[in-house]
């Protein structure tokens, strides 16, 4: 006889129903997050579509319609399989569409030995109510949450209790701090003020983060263009140390002497001997001869939790920073937006997690990851070296993706056009191609959008633009006797070509051509054509669509998907 936990015979029953769910979804206006809300809100998928999403093995790590941002990382011990471990990754929920976060923060996790098995815990945590029970909000909203964190506290008993820090701005409740029993929640507030029912008695403030160290002193940190820091009291994982001072300017501000320049999104890692504060850093108009921006995820490091702090570099820039021949820089990706991430240990390899931006607004961003090489040497004043990561579409397979897998063209990593992009906050302007934004149907006042499933086109491909995917692994397509590529695309109205590269977008090899003809149906077709030059093409590249059309301004095509054939 076999016996389901309630948790694994929902997986079970969503897997089963997956496609019935996505269908059906499509049809109906209903908050998805609420499908299975219970009192312990542990549903392992939304509606069937997040049971697994062990075939999308690609950044983003998560499904495309699903926008984690300021993602924090950890690995924590499974509370319903004692022994194993996941890595889970808590962040905002941007679900608003019309301003950053959401009313709600969910977490996902992944299995330590399956890294592409992301499954969503469910609503972790909702602002909604007092200290009293009463509703904040006549309407029954609840506050928007930003960035948060969480850490893990072991008691005496050796239970673990685990500590949230939802980064809620509303008035009173920006030192909110909640705890569970698992790491999946749901988390309670543990922090109401005494005399005031609306408030709350924490610190810490804007994008909060919290470090316990191995001597079980812990510590706090927060910030918006300038840092702070303390030792908070154990009692309440809220409020300073007794005894204890705030530190002001654990590193230098924005716009403060030295090369900091802290923006936002304060991390603390400690590794070997050595405080490894990584945050969101603020780049001056020019520095990498690129424009102002606070895209890029940075790092310092020093002997103590609490500095001084010496600068250490930058660990990932969402622009995707390429440097042309003739020594100039520009942008691959998005050309600006902001950043929040941190890094995580995983089975002895490390990585960073941070967002990227999609669509044409500020307000749709994307959980990614990306693999780092750390150095420590360590003793006093010894030194802490991060890789610069790079900006990619492969996510957890750094082996370079599955060619024979159909892939979202929403995973691309590489989109420029000769004249670039532009922004008016919170919109960017595009001369050419982008990522389109993929939203869940969800319930935000008396709004409502469409679900899709896990797809997001790339848009605007006018002539002079460039779509690219670094990498994929070839081996599989070197043997075969005809290599192929099935393209979905949807025709825009106008005479245009696509000539298919790997390598190097402007001198790679051609490897194929696609010609869309203005007289071709505007709907959705699949385009096969014959791969040459591909037999002894092995290992990972990188694979370009660059657009041409004498139409100017005008998309040739919708790029919808594509996969390998053999």
């Amino acid at each position: 006889m076999i016996f389901f936990t309630r948790r694994v015979a929902m997986a079970y029953v969503s897997a089963l129903f997956v496609n019935f769910a996505l269908i059906a979804l499509k049809t109906i206006n209903i908050n998805i997050y609420k499908l299975f809300e219970m009192p312990r809100k542990h549903f392992l998928a939304i509606a069937g579509i997040a049971a697994s999403c062990a075939a999308f093995a690609a950044n983003p790590i998560l499904p495309l319609w699903e926008h984690i941002p300021d993602g924090e990382p950890y690995v924590f011990e499974d509370p319903d399989a004692p022994g194993k471990y996941r890595v889970y990754l808590y962040g905002s929920h941007d679900n608003l569409i019309t301003e950053y976060c959401g009313r709600d923060q969910v977490v996902w996790s992944a299995p330590l030995e399956d890294l592409n098995n992301w499954r969503c815990d469910g609503i972790i945590f909702e602002s909604r109510r007092d200290r009293d029970g009463a509703l904040l909000y006549a309407n029954g909203q609840g506050d928007v949450l930003f960035a948060p964190d969480v850490t893990l506290v072991t008691e005496a008993d050796g239970s673990k209790t685990y500590y949230l820090y939802p980064n809620n701005q509303a008035y009173g409740r920006n030192g909110m701090v909640a705890r569970s029993k698992r790491p999946d929640g749901p988390f309670e507030v543990c922090n109401w003020s005494g005399s005031e029912s609306r408030e709350c008695d924490g610190v810490l403030r804007f994008d909060p983060a919290v470090f316990v160290d191995d001597d079980g002193r812990v510590y706090g940190y927060w910030g918006f263009e300038r840092s702070y820091g303390a030792e908070l009291d154990p009692a309440t994982m809220a409020t300073v140390k007794p005894g204890a001072e705030i530190v002001e300017d654990l590193v230098s501000g924005r716009d403060q002497e030295g090369e900091f320049r802290f923006f936002e999104a304060s991390s603390m890692r400690k590794i070997k001997d050595k405080y490894v504060f990584v945050y969101s850093r603020w780049t001056k108009e020019g520095e990498f001869g690129m424009p102002q921006t606070n895209y890029t995820l940075a790092y310092a490091y020093g002997d103590s939790p609490l500095g001084p702090f010496t600068y250490g570099g930058t660990i990932i820039d969402g622009r995707g920073r390429k440097t042309l021949s003739d020594g100039s820089t520009v942008y691959t990706a998005h050309p600006a937006g902001n950043t929040h991430g941190s890094i995580c240990e995983i089975d002895g390899k490390w990585y960073v997690f941070y967002h990227r931006q999609t669509g044409t607004t500020e307000y749709a961003r994307q959980a990614m990851v990306a693999p780092i090489e750390i150095k420590v040497a360590e003793g006093a004043g010894g030194k802490v070296e991060i890789s610069e990561a790079e900006f990619t579409s492969e996510g957890f397979e750094t082996a370079g993706l599955d060619p024979f897998e159909r892939r979202s063209a929403g995973i691309a990593c590489y989109y420029t056009h000769p004249e670039g992009a532009s922004q008016s906050y919170p919109r960017y302007f595009f001369k050419g191609s982008y990522v389109e934004t993929s939203r869940p149907k969800i319930e935000q006042g008396d709004k409502s959008y469409d679900l899709r499933v896990n797809h997001s086109p790339v848009v605007n491909n006018t002539s002079g633009s460039v779509v690219g995917y670094k990498y994929f692994n070839f081996d599989g397509l070197a043997s075969s006797s005809k290599p192929g590529l099935d393209v979905n695309l949807t025709p825009a109205g106008i005479d245009g070509d696509i000539t298919v590269r790997i390598d190097d977008p402007d001198k790679g090899q051609v490897v194929g051509r696609i010609h869309v003809a203005a007289s071709q149906k505007q709907e959705a077709e699949n385009v096969h054509i014959a791969l040459s030059g591909m037999k002894n093409v092995r290992g990972k590249h990188a694979l370009y669509f660059v657009f041409e059309a004498d139409t100017p301004g005008k998309s040739v095509c919708t790029l919808n998907n594509f996969v390998f054939t053999r």
